[in-house]
């Protein structure tokens, strides 16, 4: 990190790695992109059930092991939700970094509601819960892709 003294006050300020923060950023992104893609199957098996009405066809196994997956990749989500809050983002994108951090909250407690809408003693599945939390994934997803653009412009000078 570079390192610059205020001589007034004898504090030496580290300036946050630009290279570091885009690179974890970069990871978080394909990381979670990688989640997503091993529970999407498990996701369409349910939204597909719900849209054409045979929910009650969707074994308890099915659900159990579809409860777990979720809850697997929330867990995963949480970690990275975790590191994001923990970098220090440059100056220049410290506002849109704010906001990627508060959109991937809500996107985490999206595919929480989401985990929640499955009753594996009941064997059924909330439909008015997994569609609002489906609903929330979609709108944190485009607000988090928006923060993305938005740091990747600020940090290109573009």
């Amino acid at each position: 990190m570079d390192k610059r003294v205020n001589l007034e006050r004898g504090i030496v300020l580290k300036k946050p790695n630009l290279g570091y923060y885009i690179q974890k950023i970069n990871d978080i992104v394909t990381t979670s992109e990688e989640i997503g893609e091993l529970m999407n199957p498990s996701y369409e098996t349910i939204r597909t059930a719900i849209d054409s009405k045979k929910l009650a066809d969707l074994t308890s196994e099915q659900l159990k092991e579809t409860k777990e997956l979720f809850m697997s990749g929330t867990d995963k989500y949480r970690t990275l939700l975790a590191e994001i809050k923990g970098l220090k983002a440059p100056v220049k994108v410290i506002g849109i970094h704010k906001k990627l951090e508060k959109s991937f909250e809500t996107y985490v407690f999206g595919c929480q509601e989401m985990v929640d809408s499955i009753n594996v003693e009941e064997t059924s599945v909330n439909q008015e819960q997994f569609n609002t939390s489906e609903t929330k994934q979609d709108e944190a997803t485009d607000e988090i892709s928006f923060c993305i653009q938005r740091i990747t412009q600020l940090v290109m000078g573009k």
